[in-house]
């Protein structure tokens, strides 16, 4: 944070100077106006600007600083001192003064007070100039990190973005191809968009994580990138490395802490490790409770991406619990389920286990009109199954995936 130094503008004051007085040269007023900078180079906020025939004994004119370092007013024609002086100037003295400045009639002059020159700079006694040099330099590592920082925040606004590009990757493959393009081609763009954004963003999380190693979210976003770009390995060590700040914070943010045990569980499903899949998605739900739902629901799409029946089916209970208005929790269930059917030979038909049919239904009921209603229909009607009658009446208010 920058320092003031206002309050050595009072200490730096020196002895005013007398002067002959002069007169206006006409009754018709002029304008002056100007900017005042303290000796670190910044706005000085306070004090006043006045107009002197005599060097500042006499003030003639006196107009305040405003709260951005600027004066401005009237005043008659003339040739006068520009005196500054604090608030807590003592009487009798200035902070700084400039001679010979010309008000002249109908014209808005300009007339600067910079303390921070070097003819003033060298008036300074020396436990000031060298106080003077500290604030310059903490101000200049101030200004570097604020550089630092506003640098790292547009990188993130550009990894915000990249994250929305990679996950609607496959809706922008469709829209550049065309709804009749094959599907191999669709996957091969939705590959070649994903790798780029996920590669712009860990070269971006790398750089920035290295200038400010203490921030967890560089690390996380970080991570997110290299779960895309497949680098579990390097994932599993961002990931880690932002529990451990946060482990060390004084103030840990869950939802953090959150994002990468759940991070931590992708990781482990991709690999088909399950138990450590599990802990780490717990722990993702234990550690920020209000997006509980959010961590498991997660896990049950992850482990139904990898195929993984019995984890799906696990983890889709676990995310029906905390959020059971989730349809595609009971589609993935019911995914899983369905990998267990047997075959009745005296029926010749196949018997889904239980449980299997329910959680189909379960997904007709919350979502009639779902990406997956029509595939689930026919399941069930394969089945021999009745549809439940509900299921057709939308209400309005069903869930469409």
């Amino acid at each position: 944070m920058k320092r003031s130094i206002s309050l050595w503008l009072g200490l730096l004051a020196f002895a005013l100077l007398p002067a002959f007085a002069q007169t206006p040269d006409s009754a018709t007023m002029g304008k002056i106006h100007g900017h005042v900078t303290n000796p670190t180079g910044e706005p000085q906020v306070n004090g006043a600007v006045s107009l002197s025939f005599d060097n500042g004994n006499t003030l003639k004119f006196t107009f305040p600083v405003d709260a951005k370092g600027d004066y401005s007013g009237e005043a008659a024609p003339g040739t006068y001192s520009v005196v500054y002086r604090a608030p807590d100037t003592p009487p009798g003295k200035i902070v700084d003064l400039f001679k010979n400045v010309k008000v002249v009639a109908g014209t808005d002059i300009v007339q600067d007070v910079d303390m921070s020159r070097q003819e003033f700079v060298d008036k300074m006694p020396p436990d000031q100039k060298k106080a003077l040099e500290d604030i310059k330099k903490t101000n200049a590592e101030a200004i570097k990190a604020n550089s630092v920082i506003n640098g790292i925040n547009g990188d993130l606004r550009t990894v915000n973005q990249d994250i929305r590009d990679a996950e609607t990757a496959r809706a922008t493959a469709v829209q550049q191809l065309g709804a009749t393009a094959a599907k191999a081609d669709v996957d091969a763009k939705v590959l070649e968009v994903q790798t780029a954004k996920y590669t712009e963003i860990e070269t971006l999380m790398t750089k920035d994580s290295a200038a400010k190693p203490d921030e967890s979210i560089l690390w996380t976003n970080l991570a997110r990138a290299e779960i895309g770009l497949k680098k579990y390995d390097d994932a599993e060590t961002s990931y880690k490395k932002a529990l451990e700040l946060e482990a060390a914070a004084k103030k840990p943010k869950t939802e953090v802490i959150g994002v990468a045990n759940a991070g931590l569980g992708e990781i482990y499903a991709r690999q088909g490790k399950v138990p450590e899949a599990n802990a780490a998605f717990d722990a993702a739900a234990k550690a920020d409770p209000t997006r509980a739902a959010l961590h498991l629901r997660n896990q049950a799409i992850i482990f139904f991406q990898e195929r993984n029946g019995a984890a799906q089916i696990d983890a889709a209970d676990k995310a029906i619990v905390a959020d059971p208005n989730q349809p595609i929790l009971y589609y993935i269930k019911g995914q899983g389920l369905i990998q267990n059917s047997t075959f009745d030979a005296k029926t010749q038909k196949i018997v889904p286990p239980p449980g299997c049919l329910e959680a189909y239904q379960k997904y007709l009921e919350l979502a009639p009109n779902g990406m997956y209603a029509a595939e689930v229909k026919g399941i069930i009607s394969g089945f021999d199954q009745k549809i439940n009658s509900s299921v057709g009446d939308t209400g309005g208010k069903k869930k469409k995936n």
